[in-house]
């Protein structure tokens, strides 16, 4: 099947697609935590050596600044000695075999420390494509029903923001929570090795850190997320102006987009101002409450040097430890903050995930028979006949579009679906191709009901040409042969002539090879509508849909279309949805549809000598 409807980003999502916002938290933090936990089960071996990696990382480099500290003591020793005359003088073999057991454990922290890094990146990589490859796959399983509730900007946040915060925290967060914890807990205990006194007065300064850390935190959180959400609204409009700007410059709107983007940018301002200023300003406090402690922890520590209660090696070893010790709380802090935002991205993925599906295939689908072999029950061939059997349909259960609506088509019938806007005219293709299953009734082909067959065999009979083309960025070539990429090049040519492509591809730079951009504005609209049914013939489908497939074109080309048109049409079964209704004047039978009842049908010339609701319709293109 030939899909050419595709509903680009709309810029005006522009907050959502500035990812998740940070301070957003998740609505079941614990159930999140339990679901990532076990998507993340065939990893665990892998987490599992990551942690005794960065345990063991963080407990060497904790050990140095005491293994560091026993060498300055005995510089310190040999310099008194020296100084007294009762000593030898200074033992530099003891020291240089100190340093060197010192520069040798660090050489292990280090090998540790690259190694938990090396496997968390792979392990974080891995989930990543994981989940992109989840997702993508849901994509395909997921009913039209969801795209239609849900913004395209919505939907692409969770795959590229959703997922890079997780693959970022993952990667960042978890091995630095685990060096954090296990930071804090070594530094404590060796501080209470050295000097359960000087440690008392350590840990005293911890609740004066808590309370600087979690109320800056608190603070900032809100200025964060404001920050976020102002630069998606900018983007947003900055993405909006620019795809719209031909329209922006012809309706003289460069004023009112000035002033919209300096109310956006202005607060944009002011957020990030206070956010970054709030970051900015923690360190500098918690470095003054560490000082305050550190001046503390150096007056006792000389008193207690001076009464010989511990050595000079072991307060330089403390002072170091007094230095580092708030370090692991204000990562913790930041983590934990980092943590919540990653477990609201988490959730909203898994909510993606957890997307109510398309009804399953059958256990036992009927397959279309593209061979000479001869039919079976679960494989045959396909002649095109389509039965509207008291079908009845609404997007909502208590708001029905399509009532009792009923109607055989033979194959190779043109039918036409005629009616005003909101009718039901569009509806009908959708439950004709499995867009959406029928409430009450069937849809069959060739008699048998279209969900007894894989939704990639029913969709392969059809070929679509839609008003609102479709084409993608690539050759022309190979947005013709989409539909069939298994053409051959003779094939295609023969496609691009019968749709009038060949003449205006010839013109262009580079011909078939030339490269169509991002937005396909580098073609004209008739041109891409020509491209688009060019990709219908070559796919030569069992049934066509057309809707207003000729609308962008020039008149002299639609007339050159529609004989193209009526060659194709020739031996298949056709639907056309038209609201010119002097296009479908030779067909063989016209619906006219209104809310959603079939109220007339029948020949062109059977409806406009019955007078009735189509004549009036007609008539109605040509009043002034």
């Amino acid at each position: 099947m030939n899909n050419q409807h595709r509903t680009k980003p709309k810029a005006a999502m522009g907050g959502r697609m500035a990812g998740m916002m940070a301070g957003d938290r998740a609505k079941d933090f614990k159930g999140t935590v339990k679901q990532f936990l076990k998507y993340m089960g065939i990893y665990k071996f892998s987490v599992l050596i990551v942690m005794v990696f960065a345990v063991c990382s963080t407990v060497f480099m904790i050990v140095g600044p005491k293994i560091l500290g026993n060498a300055t003591t005995v510089l310190a020793e040999g310099i008194m000695g020296m100084y007294t005359g009762t000593g030898s003088g200074i033992d530099f073999g003891k020291i240089a075999e100190i340093l060197l057991f010192l520069v040798g454990l660090y050489v292990v922290s280090s090998f540790f420390s690259f190694m938990q890094g090396f496997i968390m990146t792979n392990v974080s990589m891995k989930l990543t494509y994981r989940l992109r490859k989840d997702i993508s796959e849901k994509f395909n399983r997921l009913p039209l029903k969801y795209y239609d509730k849900t913004t395209n900007g919505e939907i692409l946040s969770r795959v590229t923001n959703d997922i890079d915060t997780l693959s970022q925290s993952l990667n960042q967060s978890l091995t630095q929570m685990i060096t954090s914890v296990t930071q804090l807990i070594g530094i404590l205990v060796m501080m209470l090795s050295i000097s359960w006194q000087m440690t008392l007065i350590a840990i005293a300064i911890l609740p004066v850190s808590m309370i600087f850390v979690v109320f800056i935190v608190k603070k900032s959180q809100k200025q964060f997320t404001a920050q976020q959400e102002y630069l998606g609204h900018v983007n947003g409009h900055i993405e909006e102006m620019y795809g719209g700007h031909q329209i922006m410059k012809a309706f003289n709107g460069e004023e009112r987009s000035v002033r919209t983007f300096n109310e956006l940018n202005d607060r944009l301002y002011s957020s990030a101002w206070k956010s970054q200023f709030l970051s900015g300003i923690m360190m500098p406090i918690m470095t003054f409450v560490t000082n305050l402690g550190y001046v503390a922890v150096c007056v006792l520590g000389g008193y207690f040097a001076v009464n010989g209660i511990i050595t000079v090696g072991d307060i330089q070893a403390f002072i170091q430890y007094v230095r580092q010790f708030t370090q692991p709380i204000t990562q913790v802090a930041n983590i934990t903050n980092i943590l919540q935002q990653t477990a609201a991205a988490a959730e909203r993925v898994f909510e993606f995930l957890d997307e109510e599906e398309e009804i399953p295939e059958a256990d036992h689908a009927i397959t279309v028979n593209c061979t000479d072999e001869p039919d079976t029950d679960l494989n045959v061939h396909i002649s095109g006949s389509v039965q509207f059997a008291h079908v009845c349909f609404g997007y909502s259960d208590d708001k029905m579009v399509i009532n009792d609506f009923s109607v055989n088509v033979a194959p190779g019938s043109k039918i036409a679906i005629v009616g005003p806007t909101g009718a039901g005219k569009t509806t009908i293709i959708k439950l004709l191709l499995r867009f959406y299953d029928v409430q009450s009734g069937a849809v069959l082909v060739d008699g048998y009901d279209i969900r007894d067959f894989r939704r990639k065999d029913l969709r392969s009979l059809f070929g679509m040409v839609l008003q609102d083309t479709w084409l993608y960025s690539g050759s022309i070539r190979d947005n013709i042969k989409y539909g069939r990429p298994d053409a051959s090049e003779e094939e295609m040519l023969k496609a691009a002539k019968a749709a009038q492509v060949d003449s205006f591809v010839r013109t262009l730079p580079d011909g078939y090879d030339m490269l169509l951009n991002e937005e396909t504005d580098n073609i004209s609209q008739g041109q891409k509508q020509l491209l688009t049914i060019a990709r219908a013939i070559l796919a030569d489908p069992k049934i066509l849909i057309l809707d207003e497939a000729t609308s962008s074109v020039d008149t002299r080309t639609e007339i050159m279309i529609q004989k193209a048109m009526d060659n194709l049409m020739k031996g298949r079964t056709s639907f056309v949805i038209a609201h010119r209704l002097s296009t479908i004047v030779n067909a063989d039978r016209i619906l006219v549809l209104d809310h959603g009842n079939v109220v007339e049908q029948g020949s062109h010339k059977e409806l406009m000598e019955k007078g009735g609701f189509y004549q009036k319709l007609y008539n109605s293109q040509f009043e002034q």
